[in-house]
Parts: structure tokens; C-alpha cells; sequence
């Protein structure tokens, strides 16, 4: 399996960024990665700290 181009601490920083309002298209832009693969992450990391 490839690895991830983000550490788990990026992928919860963004994660928290689209819950403090950001529009998720922003944060997709932002940080070079598609909706659906946003979304995916948000699946697996979505309730860690």
C-alpha cells in the first residue's frame, strides 16, 4: 500500500480547519487534494484528537 503524502497530524488539521467553517472546496484548494479523497480521510480520521 502507498503511503500517505500527509502525516495523521496534517490530516486532522485539516479536518478541524472544514469544521470551524472553512468550505471544504477551500481546503481541498488549499492543501492539493480532491473532495472525495478529503472525505475518505475524514472517514478514517475523523474523530481523533
Amino acid at each position: 500500500m502507498r503511503k500517505s503524502r500527509f502525516t495523521e497530524a496534517q490530516i486532522i488539521g485539516m479536518i478541524k480547519e472544514q469544521e470551524a467553517g472553512m468550505p471544504t472546496a477551500e481546503v481541498c484548494r488549499r492543501h492539493g487534494l480532491s473532495t472525495a479523497t478529503f472525505y475518505k480521510l475524514k472517514a478514517k480520521y475523523g474523530g481523533m484528537d
